[in-house]
């Protein structure tokens, strides 16, 4: 069985790949599933939209499943750890999608060494997530097969050192609400010369779109700025603005802050 000890947004959207998946599309293998959810509305929700089998108790979930999936707060991890260390078993894999909780933390808890770190993003929830994977050297390669295919279930993954992974935290962890607030940046400005904020909130959707499409070609970022900024012309102009604001220095500032906060977080 596939266990989650979670049943938030990220669990959700995990669970929503894996039944969609061919192995799990009969609602029998759906109940090969289990979620332990404290919050009795939402696994009632859960349970009515997947098929999938809830749990008060993540001692259940922790004895009867072969694959664990924390997909709890990383201030709630070290409480969640200590209820089911002493019943994670050595055969068990567990894989943790807490932000900043070291391999070197859940090694030191649990006995077995199978352990994957990932970092998902918010965008699975469409099912255009990335996902980060760090992992022991001692897991199977058979072991990371199968939660590389869960998580590709709901958007791309790449494999990276753990070294990496804060850093990967602020970027595509934290990215998609840095890139909100842009584009909520951006539909204030349209509105401010006079556009409709639904007019402005369509233009700037699929603007945004349009562009990740673009760039998802192979088409770098620079040459893409290239190909729309004409001399003198108004991409130039608002292009100008944001140097004279150092706007790269505040995005990178941000990245920073949001990596600084991911180690704070592995720290107890």
């Amino acid at each position: 069985m596939i266990g989650f000890i979670g049943g938030g947004n990220m669990a959700e959207a995990l669970i929503k790949g894996i039944v969609q998946s061919s192995a799990f599309r009969a609602r029998s293998e759906r109940k090969k599933i289990m979620v332990s959810e404290p919050r009795d509305e939402r696994r009632t929700y859960l349970e009515k939209t997947y098929y999938v089998k809830t749990t008060l108790d993540n001692k259940e979930v922790a004895r009867d499943c072969r694959i664990i999936l924390f997909a709890v707060k990383p201030q709630n991890m070290d409480n969640v750890i200590t209820e089911v260390a002493d019943i994670i078993s050595e055969d068990k894999t567990v894989v943790s999608i807490a932000a900043g909780i070291t391999l070197s933390y859940l090694l030191s808890r649990l006995r077995t060494r199978k352990i994957i770190r990932v970092m998902p993003n918010t965008p699975a929830l469409i099912q255009e997530g990335m996902t980060v994977m760090s992992m022991c050297e001692c897991i199977h390669d058979k072991d990371i097969g199968l939660i590389k295919d869960i998580f590709m279930s709901v958007g791309r993954v790449i494999i990276l050192p753990e070294k990496y992974m804060d850093a990967v935290t602020a970027l595509s962890g934290s990215g998609p609400a840095f890139l909100a607030y842009f584009l909520e940046a951006m539909i204030d400005g349209a509105v401010k010369m006079g556009l409709d904020i639904s007019d402005a909130t369509t233009l700037a959707i699929q603007t945004m779109l349009g562009t990740a499409k673009l760039l998802d070609t192979g088409l770098s970022p620079a040459k893409l700025r290239e190909m729309v900024t004409s001399p003198g012309g108004t991409t130039e102009a608002g292009l100008k603005f944001f140097e004279e604001r150092k706007f790269n220095e505040v995005v990178s500032s941000a990245i920073e802050a949001a990596t600084m906060r991911a180690k704070e977080l592995g720290k107890f």
